[in-house]
């Protein structure tokens, strides 16, 4: 299990431990996995799913969704901007992303062994959002056989069959009856939710309506759209607020400003690494929002100019160059209450002829205003960024993931490389961005690519993996599409 170390090498925000609320007195790596309270394993697992996710996967995400560059006067992350990162670089992603979910995994098969229902749909929920993203980051993944100790080289699940088995692990867990749960309750171990099981219920629902979501565009759109059809007329409720690590009990902040207690991606950057200039404000992501007056600018980048993508070569005074704004206290979020809303819009547009669809995406646009401190959303809806209500099923995906993309700054950029993947939007531009010609907010090719004319697709397995893994599938390029695609 994750040790209660703030691990930098590993990418894991496992601070938790300081935490007296957890009423954990030893390393929960020196307990016995069927022994130890469910309460002491619950929160390593989550700690580390959000610390990998929250630094390593934010951090790819970021520059392949195009909110920053790399500086031109810093070197740590040019092999991710010039699309060369390869199997011996960040493997402590990948492991510190399957070392948290064998704490997940090991509360889910005990808590099913007990009927402790409770634990069993928060274990399932977090095994498959966190599965989600790994299976669509690297393609094929070990899901059935994971963080099973008696596997030592667990089979790789092809992507679609990871995702058939999410709908089904969902299912299951969605179909307890939380009443008769055994054992302990959930409560301030649980750092997503604190036990709120209304809440988990509603976050498993829109984990769903995602997977089914993100098949819309693949050979099984029938199935996808059979899914989402199933989920929007069953009557259940989908997630209304933030899931992730936010607050304490006490409902102050969960990361604070101080040393091994910060965002994980503040801490990765501006504390570990001692380079704060690394990350620049890119001007795909800028140009859209200072075209458009957006105050959010502000919020997400300092004074300066843009740098294109990927022109780290460039030596233009990097004084000169904006910065990313990044803060200890920003929480880590599993998904946002925006990515919900959003989702939500997009699927009553795809099967219940987008009745409700503007309010919901109107109500996300201006949760993202409100999370970023700055006014005038609602003159925004009104021009600007005003839903296309007459406009076809296509303009409106792309108004619907134009503001996903915005709002999923900073930390979650992975899901807007995704859904750029999905859709294609932002849209890609033809021409560079030292091209008067370039419109902005469109992806454009990185001016120091690797990859001739193509995009990243993916990341590579790790070395770590593929030495210890037979059954590690061969290689292919950064540039192949995963399954949906």
């Amino acid at each position: 299990m994750k040790k209660f170390i703030y691990s930098i090498i590993m990418i894991s925000t496992v601070f938790v431990s300081c935490n007296t609320e957890l009423d954990i007195n030893e390393d929960p790596d020196l307990l016995d996995p069927n022994n130890a309270p469910l309460s002491a394993q619950l929160p390593a697992g989550i700690s580390g799913l959000a610390g990998s996710e929250g630094a390593g996967m934010a951090i790819f995400g970021g520059f392949w969704s195009q909110y920053w560059t790399q500086s031109n006067a810093a070197n740590q992350f040019k092999d991710i901007d010039n699309y060369s990162a390869g199997t011996a670089d960040y493997n402590f992603i990948w492991d510190g992303m399957y070392d948290a979910l064998g704490d997940i995994r090991n509360v889910k098969r005990r808590a099913l062994a007990e009927e402790n229902w409770k634990y069993y749909l928060i274990a399932t929920t977090l095994e498959v959002q966190a599965s989600q993203i790994l299976t669509d980051m690297y393609g094929d993944i070990p899901y059935e056989e994971a963080s099973n100790s008696a596997i030592i080289a667990p089979r790789f699940n092809t992507g679609q069959e990871v995702y058939d088995l999410m709908i089904q692990d969902l299912d299951d867990a969605l179909s307890k009856d939380l009443s008769t749960s055994v054992g302990p309750i959930p409560a301030n171990d649980d750092l997503v939710f604190r036990g709120d099981m209304d809440a988990w219920t509603k976050f498993a629902n829109t984990l769903k309506l995602k997977i089914f979501m993100r098949q819309t565009y693949s050979s099984r759109a029938a199935v996808a759209t059979a899914g989402i059809t199933a989920l929007m007329s069953s009557g259940v409720d989908f997630l209304d607020q933030d899931a992730g690590m936010i607050e304490d009990s006490a409902g102050n902040p969960i990361f604070t400003d101080a040393i091994n207690q910060s965002n994980p991606l503040y801490e990765y950057i501006i504390r570990r690494l001692n380079v704060a200039t690394n990350l620049r404000m890119s001007r795909t992501l800028s140009s859209y929002l200072i075209d458009n007056v957006d105050p959010r600018r502000g919020a997400y980048y300092g004074t300066g100019n843009a740098l294109n993508q990927g022109d780290f070569l460039n030596t233009v005074g990097a004084g000169t160059i904006a910065l990313v704004k990044l803060n200890a206290t920003t929480p880590v979020l599993f998904m946002s209450l925006e990515e919900s809303l959003l989702l939500q819009a997009e699927a009553l547009e795809r099967v219940s002829g987008g009745a409700g669809a503007k309010a919901l995406y109107d109500a996300a646009v201006t949760a993202n205003f409100t999370r970023n401190a700055v006014t005038g959303a609602s003159g925004f809806l009104a021009g600007a960024y005003a839903y296309p209500v007459s406009g076809t099923l296509e303009q409106k995906v792309e108004a619907i993931i134009t503001q996903k993309w915005i709002a999923l700054f900073p930390g979650n950029g992975f899901e807007a490389f995704f859904e750029k993947n999905r859709t294609d939007y932002p849209r890609t531009s033809t021409v560079p961005q030292s091209n008067g010609a370039y419109v902005s907010g469109q992806i454009t090719l990185s001016v120091e690519a690797t990859t001739g004319s193509l995009f990243p697709k993916r990341i590579q397995y790790p070395l770590s993996e593929r030495n210890a893994n037979p059954n590690a599938p061969a290689l292919v390029p950064i540039t192949t599409p995963v399954w949906w695609d």
